[in-house]
């Protein structure tokens, strides 16, 4: 089998998988999966390296990982104005199976890879949108982000308690930096990896952070992690990405990032330290983004149902 068959046969086990678990009701299973296999269509149809797919299938790919975003908002939201339904996104399993021979209209009006890119660690200080893609992006009223816009934030509920079992809520204080008052649109992305820095998790933002004061950033935010803590593997780790806004750019970048570490989570506060961009999820070659006592601000508190 072809490396590019084997591609295929994955993505289809994932989709089936996330749809699966959509039909049994298990909503935040189904929300992690979506969103994972969203985001390896969406790097697949951004690789310039690429070349095992044409245009028009990159394209079909991109709108796959569009619907598979919206019945992810669809999930986590009981107000959206955008349901998109299971059935609607059954419909698209014979395209991935297909992929290469598919040649029909796309069921659905949607459009690829909208605004809010998702970027591989490295390309944000080298990716300039051309100005005929970022006027096509500026003036279409079809694109539908990857998840919710950052200014609202994509964060979830709670799970429900279950005995025994630990859940873990982690308030996002703020963030020092130097050049705090200079961060148009900051918000923090929110993502638990194993030891090699595969997704265990749904990936959370916080909305919009709008108070900055001195040289820090106050967010004032919980973000309810989806995992009990009996539940996460050895070795895994909370990544917490500081974004913002570039105008000149026109695109959002990561500046920088910080992590827990398992041994770290116990409740009250905790300050942790900043690393320098790429986001490194294997924890291989951290370097730290500043010699300053600037730090991430965390308080933890953990739910135990006894």
């Amino acid at each position: 089998m072809s490396d590019v068959n084997k591609t295929l046969q994955k993505w289809h086990a994932s989709f089936r998988k996330g749809t699966d678990f959509d039909s049994w009701g298990q909503l935040v299973e189904a929300i992690d999966e979506y969103q994972i296999l969203a985001r390896q269509l969406q790097k697949e149809v951004q690789s310039s390296n690429s070349s095992d797919f044409t245009e028009e299938q990159k394209k079909n790919l991109g709108k796959i990982a569009t619907c598979l975003e919206m019945r992810s908002i669809s999930l986590q939201s009981t107000q959206s104005t955008e349901d998109f339904k299971l059935e609607d996104l059954k419909k698209l399993e014979s395209i991935i199976q297909n992929l290469l021979t598919y040649t029909k209209e796309f069921p659905f009006d949607v459009q690829p890879v909208p605004l809010r890119k998702i970027l591989a660690p490295g390309e944000e200080e080298n990716l300039e949108l051309e100005e005929e893609d970022a006027a096509a992006v500026a003036g279409s009223t079809e694109a539908f982000p990857p998840r919710a816009p950052a200014s609202q934030g994509t964060l979830l509920p709670r799970l429900p308690s279950e005995p025994g079992m630990t859940l873990l809520t982690i308030r996002i204080e703020k963030i020092g930096l130097k050049d705090a008052g200079q961060c148009i649109d900051p918000y923090m992305t929110i993502s638990v990896k194993d030891s090699n820095g595969v997704d265990l998790n749904p990936v959370q933002d916080t909305p919009v952070a709008t108070k900055k004061e001195d040289l820090c950033i106050h967010f004032g935010m919980d973000v309810e992690i989806q995992r009990h803590l009996e539940r996460l593997p050895k070795g895994a780790a909370i990544f917490f990405e500081f974004k913002h806004y570039k105008p000149k750019k026109r695109f959002t970048s990561t500046k920088c990032f910080a992590f827990l570490e398992m041994d770290e989570i116990k409740p009250g506060p905790i300050v942790i330290e900043l690393y320098k961009k790429p986001t490194d999820f294997k924890r291989k070659k951290l370097q730290l983004l500043t010699k300053k006592p600037l730090y991430l601000h965390l308080h933890q508190t953990l739910h135990k149902d006894s």
